[in-house]
């Protein structure tokens, strides 16, 4: 059987092993992603809008949409908020 100071001692090794390990692994995600992204912005521009005003969404169907107009933006927020209304008094 094991002393208290022998399962002390291999419980903090296993501790620092697993905490090297997530280390380790976050680590390297954020050193992957970082070089994905300049690779991405790299080879694929993103398109200048014509506008300072210009605001990108997402439409129903899933395509990004841009929109050059306030009022627009302004519709569609309203939109929004009376169909969550109506969604929400249903319930």
């Amino acid at each position: 059987m094991m002393t208290s100071s022998e399962l002390i001692s291999e419980g903090s090794s296993l501790m620092l092993f697993g905490m090297g390990f997530v280390f380790l692994f976050l680590t390297l995600l954020v050193l992957v992603t970082s070089l994905m992204s300049k690779i991405i912005t790299r080879f694929f521009h993103e398109p200048a809008t014509s506008g300072a005003s210009a605001v990108r969404h997402v439409s129903a169907g899933g395509a990004p949409v841009a929109i050059n107009n306030q009022t627009e933006v302004v519709a569609a927020i309203s939109a929004a908020i009376k169909l969550h209304r109506t969604k929400k008094d249903k319930d």
